[in-house]
């Protein structure tokens, strides 16, 4: 992952907001939700909610799709997981006796999400 690509992702994640919207999509999984229902779950109107979402978007953290005459929105995983890769795949290399924990900790198969 690019550094510009990293900090365009933690620059849109830095919002609180944005940071919910994209939590609660984490949440959903890969099916995603409907602007609308984000919006009643954030509690933004639609003109907040696209700017954020847009956001979102630009930085690659979410998708948009099309349902009939509904706007999906999914966060994009692979993004997701690059991100936490990229923060620490360093971690600790440059430290004897490093006393951070920092090493991968395998998820529950139940809780995994495979990349689109």
């Amino acid at each position: 992952m690019r550094t510009a690509d990293v900090i365009g992702a933690l620059g849109a994640l830095a919002h609180d907001y944005r940071l919910k919207i994209y939590r609660l999509l984490v949440e959903q999984g890969p099916s995603g939700l409907p602007a609308g229902a984000i919006g009643d779950r954030v509690g933004l109107v639609p003109s907040s909610l696209t700017f954020h979402l847009q956001s979102l978007q630009r930085a690659g953290l979410i998708t948009q799709s099309r349902a009939s005459r509904q706007l999906i929105y999914s966060a994009d995983f692979s993004v997701m997981n690059n991100l936490v890769g990229y923060l620490t795949d360093k971690c600790c290399t440059a430290a004897e006796g490093c006393v951070t924990d920092c090493k991968p900790v395998a998820m529950p198969k139940s809780r995994r999400v495979k990349a689109a």
